[in-house]
Protein backbone atom coordinates (compact mmCIF):
# COMPACT_ATOMS: atom_id res chain seq x y z
CA UNK A 1 0.00 0.00 0.00
CA UNK A 2 2.28 2.53 1.00
CA UNK A 3 5.76 1.34 -0.03
CA UNK A 4 4.28 0.14 -3.62
CA UNK A 5 7.40 -0.72 -6.23
CA UNK A 6 7.03 -1.53 -9.46
CA UNK A 7 8.26 -5.55 -10.00
CA UNK A 8 11.42 -6.56 -10.90
CA UNK A 9 11.33 -10.70 -12.18
CA UNK A 10 13.02 -12.46 -10.30
CA UNK A 11 15.84 -10.83 -9.07
CA UNK A 12 14.37 -9.55 -5.56
CA UNK A 13 15.29 -5.92 -6.14
CA UNK A 14 12.36 -4.58 -4.20
CA UNK A 15 12.52 -6.68 -1.43
CA UNK A 16 16.22 -5.71 -0.59
CA UNK A 17 15.29 -2.09 -0.88
CA UNK A 18 12.00 -2.77 1.30
CA UNK A 19 13.82 -5.11 3.46
CA UNK A 20 10.95 -8.01 3.82
CA UNK A 21 8.76 -9.47 1.82
CA UNK A 22 5.52 -8.65 -0.30
CA UNK A 23 2.58 -10.78 0.92
CA UNK A 24 -0.32 -8.73 1.12
CA UNK A 25 -3.09 -6.82 -1.41
CA UNK A 26 -4.28 -3.60 -0.82
CA UNK A 27 -7.76 -4.88 0.56
CA UNK A 28 -6.11 -7.20 2.53
CA UNK A 29 -3.82 -4.26 4.30
CA UNK A 30 -7.19 -2.31 4.34
CA UNK A 31 -8.98 -5.27 6.17
CA UNK A 32 -5.92 -5.75 9.03
CA UNK A 33 -5.71 -1.97 9.60
CA UNK A 34 -10.19 -1.97 9.95
CA UNK A 35 -10.91 0.22 7.41
CA UNK A 36 -12.17 0.41 4.18
CA UNK A 37 -10.26 0.48 1.52
CA UNK A 38 -11.13 3.65 -0.39
CA UNK A 39 -10.02 5.26 2.89
CA UNK A 40 -6.85 3.30 2.92
CA UNK A 41 -6.17 4.33 -0.36
CA UNK A 42 -6.70 8.45 0.28
CA UNK A 43 -3.78 8.21 2.71
CA UNK A 44 -1.19 6.12 0.36
CA UNK A 45 -2.25 8.61 -2.16
CA UNK A 46 -1.35 11.22 0.42
CA UNK A 47 2.05 9.52 0.51
CA UNK A 48 2.97 9.61 -3.04
CA UNK A 49 2.01 6.10 -4.27
CA UNK A 50 -0.28 5.07 -7.26
CA UNK A 51 -3.41 2.77 -6.83
CA UNK A 52 -2.30 -1.20 -7.61
CA UNK A 53 -4.61 -3.74 -8.57
CA UNK A 54 -6.81 -5.15 -5.98
CA UNK A 55 -5.77 -8.68 -6.63
CA UNK A 56 -2.03 -7.23 -6.73
CA UNK A 57 0.73 -8.69 -4.09
CA UNK A 58 2.48 -5.31 -2.97
CA UNK A 59 2.45 -4.45 0.03
CA UNK A 60 4.47 -5.71 3.53
CA UNK A 61 3.75 -5.87 7.17
CA UNK A 62 5.78 -2.24 7.17
CA UNK A 63 2.08 -0.75 4.91
CA UNK A 64 -0.14 -2.45 7.36
CA UNK A 65 2.03 -1.11 10.56
CA UNK A 66 2.04 2.52 8.35
CA UNK A 67 -1.65 2.56 7.87
CA UNK A 68 -2.28 2.02 11.34
CA UNK A 69 0.03 4.13 13.02
CA UNK A 70 -1.70 7.29 10.21
CA UNK A 71 -5.07 6.09 11.62
CA UNK A 72 -3.71 6.47 15.45
CA UNK A 73 -2.68 9.90 15.43
CA UNK A 74 -6.32 10.41 14.50
CA UNK A 75 -8.43 8.20 16.61
CA UNK A 76 -5.84 9.57 19.50
CA UNK A 77 -6.75 12.95 18.54
CA UNK A 78 -3.43 14.04 18.01
CA UNK A 79 -4.41 15.21 14.54
CA UNK A 80 -7.45 15.76 12.60
CA UNK A 81 -7.58 13.51 9.46
CA UNK A 82 -6.79 16.38 7.02
CA UNK A 83 -4.03 17.64 9.04
CA UNK A 84 -3.12 13.65 8.88
CA UNK A 85 -3.12 13.89 5.05
CA UNK A 86 -1.36 17.33 4.96
CA UNK A 87 1.50 15.96 6.77
CA UNK A 88 1.57 12.52 4.39
CA UNK A 89 1.80 14.93 1.61
CA UNK A 90 4.98 16.78 3.16
CA UNK A 91 6.36 13.83 3.99
CA UNK A 92 5.88 11.87 0.62
CA UNK A 93 7.18 14.76 -1.74
CA UNK A 94 10.30 15.34 0.99
CA UNK A 95 11.32 11.87 0.80
CA UNK A 96 10.21 11.04 -3.16
CA UNK A 97 12.86 13.86 -4.18
CA UNK A 98 15.09 12.06 -1.60
CA UNK A 99 14.61 8.74 -2.64
CA UNK A 100 15.37 10.17 -6.69
CA UNK A 101 18.16 11.40 -5.99
CA UNK A 102 19.81 8.79 -3.86
CA UNK A 103 18.95 6.34 -6.59
CA UNK A 104 20.58 8.69 -9.27
CA UNK A 105 23.61 8.66 -7.37
CA UNK A 106 23.67 5.21 -7.04
CA UNK A 107 23.53 4.75 -10.96
CA UNK A 108 26.01 7.15 -11.09
CA UNK A 109 28.51 4.81 -9.12
CA UNK A 110 27.73 2.09 -10.59
CA UNK A 111 28.64 3.61 -14.16
CA UNK A 112 31.83 4.82 -12.79
CA UNK A 113 32.40 1.25 -11.48
CA UNK A 114 31.41 -0.21 -15.48
CA UNK A 115 28.84 -2.58 -13.89
CA UNK A 116 26.94 -3.79 -17.23
CA UNK A 117 23.16 -3.01 -17.42
CA UNK A 118 22.28 -6.86 -17.06
CA UNK A 119 24.01 -6.94 -14.47
CA UNK A 120 22.52 -4.02 -12.39
CA UNK A 121 19.80 -5.50 -10.71
CA UNK A 122 22.42 -7.61 -9.30
CA UNK A 123 24.95 -4.93 -7.93
CA UNK A 124 22.05 -2.63 -6.92
CA UNK A 125 20.92 -5.31 -4.05
CA UNK A 126 24.28 -5.83 -2.94
CA UNK A 127 24.13 -2.03 -2.52
CA UNK A 128 20.63 -1.99 -0.82
CA UNK A 129 22.30 -4.25 1.84
CA UNK A 130 25.17 -1.72 2.29
CA UNK A 131 23.92 1.37 2.05
CA UNK A 132 19.90 1.02 3.20
CA UNK A 133 20.56 0.76 7.13
CA UNK A 134 22.72 3.36 7.19
CA UNK A 135 20.87 5.87 4.60
CA UNK A 136 17.71 5.03 7.30
CA UNK A 137 19.73 5.91 10.70
CA UNK A 138 20.71 9.53 8.86
CA UNK A 139 17.24 10.52 7.71
CA UNK A 140 15.61 9.51 11.03
CA UNK A 141 18.90 11.66 12.65
CA UNK A 142 18.81 14.61 9.90
CA UNK A 143 14.65 14.97 10.20
CA UNK A 144 14.97 15.25 14.02
CA UNK A 145 17.59 18.09 14.23
CA UNK A 146 15.71 19.98 11.47
CA UNK A 147 12.52 19.15 13.59
CA UNK A 148 14.07 20.84 16.69
CA UNK A 149 15.13 23.83 14.58
CA UNK A 150 11.55 24.95 13.31
CA UNK A 151 9.92 23.72 16.50
CA UNK A 152 12.15 25.95 18.38
CA UNK A 153 12.10 28.57 15.72
CA UNK A 154 8.07 29.08 15.28
CA UNK A 155 6.99 27.61 18.83
CA UNK A 156 5.58 31.01 19.88
CA UNK A 157 5.25 32.15 16.16
CA UNK A 158 1.55 34.07 14.81
CA UNK A 159 1.55 31.71 11.65
CA UNK A 160 -1.20 33.80 10.37
CA UNK A 161 1.44 37.01 10.60
CA UNK A 162 4.82 35.68 10.13
CA UNK A 163 7.35 38.42 9.04
CA UNK A 164 10.22 37.20 7.03
CA UNK A 165 13.62 39.28 4.41
CA UNK A 166 12.28 37.06 1.38
CA UNK A 167 15.78 36.57 -1.05
CA UNK A 168 15.41 35.02 -4.90
CA UNK A 169 18.68 34.37 -6.53
CA UNK A 170 18.34 33.18 -10.06
CA UNK A 171 21.35 31.96 -12.78
CA UNK A 172 21.03 34.50 -15.70
CA UNK A 173 20.82 33.48 -19.33
CA UNK A 174 20.54 29.62 -17.97
CA UNK A 175 18.25 28.59 -20.45
CA UNK A 176 20.64 29.45 -23.33
CA UNK A 177 23.52 27.99 -21.70
CA UNK A 178 22.14 24.60 -21.18
CA UNK A 179 21.45 24.72 -24.59
CA UNK A 180 25.34 25.03 -25.12
CA UNK A 181 26.79 22.45 -22.85
CA UNK A 182 26.06 18.65 -22.30
CA UNK A 183 23.48 17.30 -20.09
CA UNK A 184 26.78 16.01 -17.67
CA UNK A 185 28.10 19.18 -17.88
CA UNK A 186 24.86 21.05 -16.92
CA UNK A 187 24.44 18.20 -14.28
CA UNK A 188 27.50 19.44 -12.76
CA UNK A 189 26.76 23.33 -12.97
CA UNK A 190 23.14 22.74 -11.16
CA UNK A 191 25.05 20.64 -8.35
CA UNK A 192 27.63 23.22 -8.04
CA UNK A 193 24.69 26.06 -8.07
CA UNK A 194 22.43 24.51 -5.34
CA UNK A 195 25.37 22.78 -2.93
CA UNK A 196 27.34 26.18 -2.61
CA UNK A 197 24.23 28.54 -2.55
CA UNK A 198 22.78 26.03 0.25
CA UNK A 199 26.08 26.61 2.02
CA UNK A 200 26.13 30.20 1.90
CA UNK A 201 22.68 30.19 2.96
CA UNK A 202 22.73 28.06 6.18
CA UNK A 203 26.17 29.48 6.99
CA UNK A 204 25.20 32.88 7.03
CA UNK A 205 22.03 32.26 8.84
CA UNK A 206 18.93 32.08 6.59
CA UNK A 207 17.14 28.99 5.49
CA UNK A 208 16.84 27.62 2.25
CA UNK A 209 13.02 27.33 0.69
CA UNK A 210 13.70 25.12 -2.09
CA UNK A 211 15.99 25.12 -5.01
CA UNK A 212 14.56 24.96 -8.93
CA UNK A 213 17.56 23.81 -10.57
CA UNK A 214 18.78 27.12 -11.78
CA UNK A 215 17.27 29.47 -8.90
CA UNK A 216 17.03 29.43 -4.97
CA UNK A 217 14.39 30.95 -2.75
CA UNK A 218 15.96 31.65 0.66
CA UNK A 219 14.46 33.42 3.57
CA UNK A 220 15.92 35.23 6.79
CA UNK A 221 14.57 36.74 10.10
CA UNK A 222 16.22 40.04 9.61
CA UNK A 223 17.04 41.98 6.72
CA UNK A 224 20.70 42.34 6.98
CA UNK A 225 21.08 38.37 7.47
CA UNK A 226 19.49 37.99 3.40
CA UNK A 227 21.09 41.16 2.22
CA UNK A 228 24.69 39.52 3.42
CA UNK A 229 23.67 36.13 1.93
CA UNK A 230 22.36 37.88 -1.41
CA UNK A 231 26.11 39.66 -1.48
CA UNK A 232 27.88 36.49 -0.79
CA UNK A 233 25.81 34.69 -3.48
CA UNK A 234 26.74 37.08 -6.05
CA UNK A 235 30.21 37.60 -4.80
CA UNK A 236 30.95 33.59 -5.19
CA UNK A 237 29.57 33.34 -8.40
CA UNK A 238 31.74 36.30 -9.40
CA UNK A 239 35.00 34.30 -8.09
CA UNK A 240 34.06 31.12 -9.78
CA UNK A 241 35.41 30.22 -13.49
CA UNK A 242 32.25 29.15 -15.71
CA UNK A 243 29.49 29.79 -13.45
CA UNK A 244 27.00 32.06 -14.78
CA UNK A 245 26.41 35.40 -13.61
CA UNK A 246 23.81 35.59 -10.20
CA UNK A 247 20.80 38.15 -9.66
CA UNK A 248 19.08 38.03 -6.59
CA UNK A 249 15.48 39.96 -5.49
CA UNK A 250 15.18 40.87 -2.15
CA UNK A 251 12.11 41.52 -0.23
CA UNK A 252 10.69 41.86 3.05
CA UNK A 253 7.47 41.55 4.95
CA UNK A 254 4.05 39.29 5.76
CA UNK A 255 4.70 35.88 4.23
CA UNK A 256 2.35 32.77 4.62
CA UNK A 257 4.48 30.24 5.63
CA UNK A 258 2.58 26.00 4.79
CA UNK A 259 4.00 22.99 5.03
CA UNK A 260 7.17 23.96 4.24
CA UNK A 261 7.03 26.56 1.52
CA UNK A 262 6.31 30.61 1.41
CA UNK A 263 3.92 31.94 -0.14
CA UNK A 264 2.18 35.98 -0.78
CA UNK A 265 3.04 39.02 -2.14
CA UNK A 266 6.93 39.61 -0.22
CA UNK A 267 7.61 36.01 -1.90
CA UNK A 268 6.27 37.12 -5.38
CA UNK A 269 7.88 40.97 -4.62
CA UNK A 270 10.88 38.52 -4.49
CA UNK A 271 10.48 36.92 -7.67
CA UNK A 272 9.89 39.79 -9.60
CA UNK A 273 12.56 42.20 -8.67
CA UNK A 274 14.60 39.54 -9.52
CA UNK A 275 13.49 38.98 -13.16
CA UNK A 276 14.39 42.93 -13.25
CA UNK A 277 17.76 42.89 -11.70
CA UNK A 278 20.59 42.77 -13.62
CA UNK A 279 23.21 40.69 -14.04
CA UNK A 280 25.54 40.32 -10.89
CA UNK A 281 23.39 43.39 -9.19
CA UNK A 282 20.96 42.66 -6.13
CA UNK A 283 17.74 45.17 -5.94
CA UNK A 284 15.60 45.04 -2.94
CA UNK A 285 12.33 46.77 -2.03
CA UNK A 286 11.69 49.84 -0.31
CA UNK A 287 10.48 47.83 2.85
CA UNK A 288 13.84 46.25 3.11
CA UNK A 289 15.75 49.28 2.00
CA UNK A 290 14.11 51.38 4.87
CA UNK A 291 15.48 48.29 7.28
CA UNK A 292 18.87 48.01 5.95
CA UNK A 293 19.27 52.31 5.98
CA UNK A 294 21.97 52.80 8.76
CA UNK A 295 23.91 49.80 8.67
CA UNK A 296 27.57 50.58 8.18
CA UNK A 297 27.63 46.64 6.05
CA UNK A 298 25.58 47.82 3.09
CA UNK A 299 25.36 50.85 0.68
CA UNK A 300 21.80 51.61 -1.09
CA UNK A 301 21.26 53.37 -4.31
CA UNK A 302 17.88 54.10 -5.38
CA UNK A 303 16.84 52.76 -8.83
CA UNK A 304 14.62 54.53 -11.47
CA UNK A 305 11.15 53.21 -10.92
CA UNK A 306 9.89 50.09 -12.42
CA UNK A 307 6.42 48.25 -13.20
CA UNK A 308 6.78 45.17 -11.26
CA UNK A 309 4.15 42.94 -13.18
CA UNK A 310 0.81 42.46 -11.45
CA UNK A 311 2.36 44.44 -8.46
CA UNK A 312 2.62 47.80 -9.89
CA UNK A 313 5.10 50.53 -9.84
CA UNK A 314 7.55 51.06 -6.91
CA UNK A 315 11.50 52.37 -6.90
CA UNK A 316 13.62 49.87 -5.64
CA UNK A 317 17.30 49.93 -4.50
CA UNK A 318 20.53 48.01 -5.38
CA UNK A 319 22.15 46.84 -2.39
CA UNK A 320 25.62 46.79 -2.52
CA UNK A 321 28.47 45.62 -0.21
CA UNK A 322 29.77 49.49 1.83
CA UNK A 323 32.99 50.17 0.18
CA UNK A 324 32.85 48.58 -2.42
CA UNK A 325 33.23 50.34 -6.21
Amino acid sequence: MFSHVARVDGDGLAEAFLREPRRYTSHQVAEMAGVPVYRARRFWRALGFANVADDAVEFTDSDVEALKTLLGMVSSGVYDEEHVLLMARSLGAATARLAESQAELGVEVLDQAGVPLADRPRAWRRRAERVVPDLEKLLVYAWRRQLAAAAGRIAEQDMSSVRLAVGFADLVAFTRLSRQITGSELATLVDRFEGRSADIVTSTGGRVVKTLGDSVLFVADKSHVAAEIALRLVEMHTRVKGMPELRVGLASGPVIWRMGDVFGTTVNLASRLTALALPGTILADPAMAEELEGDRAFRLREVNRLSVRGLGELAPFTVVRAGAA
